[in-house]
């Protein structure tokens, strides 16, 4: 099955943990990158079947967006990142996250 990594980056805490949150329970993904942007920004990286990010980066969004002052600040998804991305870029599945791998 071919795989996908989705990115949302927000504005403050509680808007990144909202997407993490609605991202994990809306599709078949795994969470495997957290960390802190400049300024109050925030971002996750998200894995998984295509047809699985599409919704689970929707959700995200969303719940980000709902979130109490949330805001997102971009979001992107790439399907079938090459091995040069993956080895360069912090979106491999780690041994931390390879036990909710799905």
């Amino acid at each position: 099955m071919p795989e996908a990594v989705g990115v949302i980056e927000t504005l403050g805490f509680p808007a990144i943990l909202a997407a993490a949150d609605a991202s994990v329970k809306a599709a078949r993904v795994t969470l495997v990158y957290f960390d802190k942007a400049e300024s109050g920004r925030f971002y996750i990286a998200i894995r998984g079947g295509i047809s699985e990010v599409k919704p689970a980066i929707a959700a995200g969004i969303e719940a980000a967006e709902a979130a109490y002052g949330g805001q997102v600040i971009t979001h992107y998804i790439v399907p079938n990142p090459p091995e040069n991305v993956e080895s360069v870029l912090p979106l491999e599945y780690t041994e931390e996250v390879e036990q909710f791998r799905i």
